[in-house]
């Protein structure tokens, strides 16, 4: 071979040698900063290049995707978009996810390796499996009555099945149509901007992203706080509390809407809501007693996960006694969501358990194969089984004939408080109406549902008759839903 050809071969080689060298690190070891660029719209053109999964109710999806012929070809769609918001939350090309739309990105997009027949052969392609869908453990038909109960009102409603902590609705009001934002356009970036600046704050989950004072469905901690520490043993004995009852350390005068409050047993005071005595009570237990029953309940918990994450619910430790006084009726810095308050309520029904609450029922493929349960839902003994079932009796005589008789069921034992939270500065907002319950067919054995309703834009002229005539039939209406009545 003549010597300018092997010169020139060698002189190919290397540059051969040269340029699969240069490929293997721009694809090996620069390959996280070229996927990280902004400029490289690959990964995202492909994982809007198939139809996302999708969200179930009931066994019905909620949710869908529609091709757009475009470069980013498939849109989400969604079915009742505002009923079911504060679940699946918006799946948009120019604004992310939120809710289960992102707790579920990974087997809603098939991004997810369980969803791969070879994974480690998608790693190296990085191409995307097929996607999967997400099953959840809402009820459609409570879902609907909450809906239909708040009839645009500012309010949220949360519903759980006491003996599993699934939950079986979860609704916000005002709400919005999360379809608005799935695209990229002009269109999308108007509704955007609309939905960010409305006063209303339809984008707000009010059910677990707002904190509300409870005003005196608290009065349920309360009194499990009261009956564990031994500071009530008598539901009928009276109490050493008086109407008025002064602010430990102040000359501020608690008082009570309803009448015979004075010296009033656990049981009266429970049924017509008197403040005097659950503020007195919260004092004698203490702010250790009560700072221990309202965590065993949930409160002050910021690792909440339903599987997106919930608002702590806060109860105050750094009080002095009127404060605590205040607080022990759901005042002063006591805050809670709608789902706390579930909780709470569905604590009382099931002997002083609670479990976890979880909307994620299992994550399958798109024949319905399950890839993933829900997970392990710990449960917690949160009072002694014996004062559960005292707060049950106290919770079955407000419905049966104290200031909650509007959430009474026929066929079926329910259980309520009622509640009005005042708030704004010197109390001059409008109050708050509050209702928690749970309720049991007779023919069952076990608690079916426990429910928090609270209306925000309620007109509350007496403390207690507010919840009972504006957020009790919300929630009676859920509870018949559930119990098939």
């Amino acid at each position: 071979m003549a010597r300018y050809i092997r010169h020139a071969w060698a002189f190919s080689a290397l540059l051969l040698a040269a340029l699969l060298a240069n490929a293997a690190r721009v694809q090996v070891v620069q390959s996280a900063l070229y996927d990280g660029n902004p400029a490289n719209r690959r990964a995202e053109i492909a994982r809007y290049g198939q139809p996302r999964g999708d969200i179930l109710v009931g066994g019905e999806p909620v949710t869908g995707s529609v091709d757009t012929g475009e470069q980013l070809r498939y849109e989400r769609t969604y079915k009742d978009g505002p009923l079911y918001a504060p679940v699946t939350g918006f799946a948009s090309q120019s604004y992310g996810t939120t809710f289960l739309e992102h707790a579920g990105d990974g087997v809603l997009s098939g991004t997810d390796p369980m969803l791969a027949p070879l994974p480690l052969w998608n790693d190296v392609t990085h191409g995307l499996g097929p996607t999967g869908n997400v099953v959840t453990t809402l009820n459609r038909r409570a879902q609907e009555a909450a809906y239909r109960g708040l009839a645009r009102r500012k309010g949220a409603v949360a519903a759980i099945e006491p003996t599993t902590g699934r939950i079986l609705a979860l609704v916000s009001s005002p709400s919005y149509d999360p379809g608005v934002l799935s695209g990229n356009g002009e269109a999308v970036a108007s509704a955007w901007a609309r939905l960010n600046h409305d006063p209303e704050k339809p984008m707000l989950n009010r059910a677990v992203r707002q904190t509300y004072p409870p005003g005196s469905t608290f009065k349920v901690v309360t009194a499990a706080a009261a009956l564990d520490a031994g500071v009530v043993t008598d539901l009928d004995a009276r109490t050493d509390s008086p109407d008025p009852y002064r602010l430990p350390g102040t000359t501020t005068r608690l008082t009570n809407e309803a009448d015979g409050c004075r010296d009033a047993s656990l049981r009266s005071a429970f049924e017509w809501s008197c403040n005097t005595v659950f503020a007195k009570l919260g004092v004698d237990v203490g702010v250790q007693g009560m700072t221990v029953a309202a965590r065993a309940f949930g409160f002050d918990d910021d690792g909440l996960r339903i599987p997106f994450s919930v608002a702590p619910s806060t109860f105050d430790t750094h009080v002095d006694k009127a404060q605590l006084a205040l607080s022990s009726i759901g005042q002063y810095n006591t805050r809670a969501t709608p789902l706390q308050m579930a909780m709470v309520a569905a604590a009382v029904a099931y002997r002083g358990q609670l479990l976890s609450p979880y909307l994620v029922e299992r994550m399958t493929r798109r024949d319905g194969e399950t890839i993933a349960a829900g997970g392990a839902h710990p449960v917690r003994q949160v009072m002694n089984a014996s004062t559960a079932e005292r707060l049950k009796e106290l919770m079955a005589d407000v419905v049966r004939e104290g200031t909650g008789t509007r959430a009474a069921i026929p066929g079926a034992l329910v259980g309520g408080k009622t509640g009005t939270a005042q708030h704004g500065v010197g109390n001059s907002g409008v109050p708050y109406a509050w209702f928690v319950s749970w309720a049991q067919a007779d023919t069952s054995l076990e608690p079916q549902v426990a429910v928090a309703v609270v209306v925000e834009d309620a007109s509350a002229h007496r403390g207690e008759i507010s919840g009972g005539g504006n957020a009790a039939p919300i929630a009676r209406d859920v509870m018949r839903a559930v119990l098939g009545k």
